[in-house]
């Protein structure tokens, strides 16, 4: 079993988080410490070197002390001084260096007239510089230096920033445990709110935190994902009920009929009761041929997709149609759409027979492109009769399986009720719609494609 930190995504992060505050961190700090001891050495090189300087140009101004005369110091803080000859005698110093050996056996070459060097006493260590007091191999050699600095001498300095450094790469590590568990204590929650949903009820919702951060838009999409949930599980239940009602009047009625015959053979029409027969079997065979057409739809939609004239699908359909009402046509060619002629067709005959149920005098049938996002716009087919007007509380209802309006019910003859249903599942199937829009004096039913 892999360690707790990785199994857990607070844990990856804040380990992460840790790793990358040390890559930065600890360079940081080497480099601050290199950083500050060489502009702490250059400093006492600096202060160093111009006392040794002005020593030394004040010897070669005529102002060499007498041997054993004390130096006067000119920078307090560089407080050992000593003018050593050739032959390594310290011929004058500074009061502080008055018992000291020579400070260094360095000497400056014509080359480099100046030599910054460090060197351990018996007592102490010290960062001098070493200059000739004239241009002769003679000449004396002025030292000036100072006692090594504390942040030179030792690991203080190494000690301070790295004690920082682990100071911040800890506190890094638990600000981001903190920030971590409370960014990701919602998604906790919403983990146990949706454990508690259950199928049998998709009723519940996950708790949405404020803000508009990945948290709460993953709080957002799962609400809506267990809406679709709820409303497709709806539906199905509604299916199954309506369907096993559609399919069950049929099969009542033919049961009847066989059941009358075999019990009253001699009163029994056989003409009478096949004919019957066979229009309940017609239905039967109606509804089951839809359905079986909406599981298709929903499983390949994509078949034999190809390029179809609107207006040449809707003159190739009325011509192999027998209507009791006159089709009134508003065609405009051209205006192609890319999916399944049979699925398409399927829809227009649908609306057509919706409209031609439902008609007072006339149906009529409009094909036409409007402006619209796509590339070609989009293809408008609108299929409208004269008959009864819709209610707006409707127009989406009568688009559910085995939906009929009363009106419907009272004019339909043989509908299986899943003639809407079909025709909005093939358009929502080529990224299309389909709605019933207003029409004074009757209905509109308008199917949307895109165009190519």
């Amino acid at each position: 079993m892999p360690p707790l930190w990785a199994r857990s995504l607070r844990g990856r992060v804040t380990l992460i988080a840790t790793a990358v505050a040390a890559l930065v961190l600890i360079p940081v700090g080497i480099a601050g410490c290199i950083v500050s001891r060489s502009l702490v050495t250059a400093g006492v090189y600096r202060d160093t070197r111009d006392t040794a300087e002005r020593v030394a140009s004040e010897m070669r101004a005529g102002g060499l002390p007498p041997q054993g005369t004390t130096i006067p110091v000119p920078n307090p803080s560089i407080d050992l001084i000593q003018i050593v000859g050739t032959d390594g005698r310290v011929l004058a110093s500074s009061d502080a260096a008055r018992n000291l050996p020579p400070l260094s056996d360095v000497r400056p070459t014509a080359e480099s007239r100046v030599v910054n060097t460090t060197n351990c006493l018996p007592t102490e260590c010290v960062h001098l510089s070493a200059v000739k007091a004239g241009m002769s191999e003679d000449s004396p050699i002025v030292y000036a230096g100072r006692s090594t600095p504390e942040v030179l001498a030792s690991q203080t300095l190494e000690v301070i920033v790295f004690s920082q450094v682990a100071v911040l790469i800890a506190l890094t590590a638990w600000a981001t445990w903190l920030v971590t568990g409370r960014a990701l204590r919602p998604v906790a929650t919403m983990r146990a709110e949706l454990d508690a949903v259950s199928a049998g009820d998709l009723s519940h919702r996950v708790t949405q935190p404020g803000g508009e951060d990945e948290v709460a838009m993953l709080a957002k999409a799962v609400n809506n994902t267990l809406a679709r949930l709820e409303r497709s599980a709806l539906q199905q239940r509604q299916f199954a009920s309506d369907a096993s009602h559609e399919l069950r009047t049929p099969i009542a009625g033919l049961r009847a009929q066989l059941e009358s015959a075999q019990l009253y053979p001699e009163d029994t029409d056989v003409e009478a009761l096949v004919d019957s027969a066979l229009r309940d079997t017609d239905r039967l065979e109606a509804i089951i041929t839809d359905l079986l057409l909406l599981a298709r739809i929903g499983s390949r939609v994509d078949v034999a997709r190809e390029p179809v004239d609107l207006a040449g699908l809707v003159r190739q359909e009325l011509a192999v149609r027998s209507d009791k009402l006159p089709t009134r046509l508003e065609l405009t060619d051209g205006v192609v759409v890319e999916g399944v002629r049979l699925q398409l067709a399927r829809v227009l005959t649908n609306l057509l027979d919706n409209a031609q149920r439902h008609a007072e005098t006339m149906v009529r049938v409009v094909v036409t492109r409007e402006a619209g996002p796509a590339r070609g716009g989009t293809a408008v087919l609108a299929v409208e009769n004269d008959g009864q007007e819709i209610r707006e509380a409707d127009r989406e209802r009568i688009f559910e399986r085995f939906t009929r309006l009363d009106a419907a019910r009272s004019r339909d003859s043989g509908g299986t009720g899943l003639g809407l249903a079909i025709a909005r599942d093939v358009a929502m199937a080529h990224r299309g719609s389909v709605r019933v829009e207003d029409r004074p004096g009757g209905a509109r039913f308008v199917l949307r494609l895109p165009a190519i």
